[in-house]
């Protein structure tokens, strides 16, 4: 997995490099098969805005959060991509095993 950070105005200190870094590899454990992120720092006046884009498999997954705090945009960054990455492994999940469970089931009365 790639991580690419990039700052507009606003310098990527190493802290805030860490955070992300931690936040971000929180993904990793449930799917692996991110190939890279590119994530976006803003700040324009009172506003601090982190944005990312997530590429996988042919797939892309994009996500944005603004606060007056860039380690706030960041964690709510975070749980934002890990909803959608988990949405998106749910929809590719087979569901043909659970298929047979349902025919076998006897009722009694």
């Amino acid at each position: 997995m790639q991580l690419e950070i990039t700052g507009h105005h606003i310098d990527i200190t190493a802290p805030l490099s860490n955070h992300i870094n931690k936040r971000i590899s929180r993904l990793k454990r449930h799917f692996d098969q991110v190939l890279d992120i590119h994530v976006i720092l803003k700040v324009k006046k009172l506003d601090h805005t982190a944005e990312a884009i997530l590429h996988f498999r042919g797939n892309r997954v994009f996500a944005e959060a603004k606060s007056h705090d860039m380690y706030i945009a960041i964690d709510q960054l975070a749980d934002k991509l890990e909803r959608q990455v988990l949405k998106h492994k749910e929809k590719t999940k087979s569901h043909h095993s659970s298929e047979g469970e349902h025919r076998n089931i006897q009722y009694t009365a």
